[in-house]
């Protein structure tokens, strides 16, 4: 459970860092009563994105966003890191 949300951490603060914190937010909103249809969205188009990124940590996203429980963990991560993010960006005068 703890490897989970280690995994599911880094792929949130990596969402954040290229700039998909929006898309991604949408997607997971979308799709998260729906999670198992969403995680085999991802593997039906697994073959198309694994030609950009490394198949094998792609597919173990792809299986932990089967759960809600992830998906929520996920969405709250994203968010955290995002405003985190967003704080050390202004400049306090």
């Amino acid at each position: 459970m703890a490897d989970e949300k280690k995994i599911l951490s880094k792929f949130a603060y990596k969402i954040v860092n290229k700039g998909m914190t929006v898309p991604v937010l949408f997607f997971l909103e979308s799709t998260k009563y729906a999670s198992f249809i969403g995680s085999q969205l991802l593997v039906f188009f697994g073959p198309i994105i694994t030609s950009f990124v490394n198949s094998e940590k792609y597919y173990n996203i792809s299986e932990l966003l089967e759960n809600r429980k992830n998906i929520e963990f996920l969405l709250n991560e994203i968010e955290r890191i995002d405003l985190e993010l967003q704080g050390s960006k202004w400049i306090k005068i």
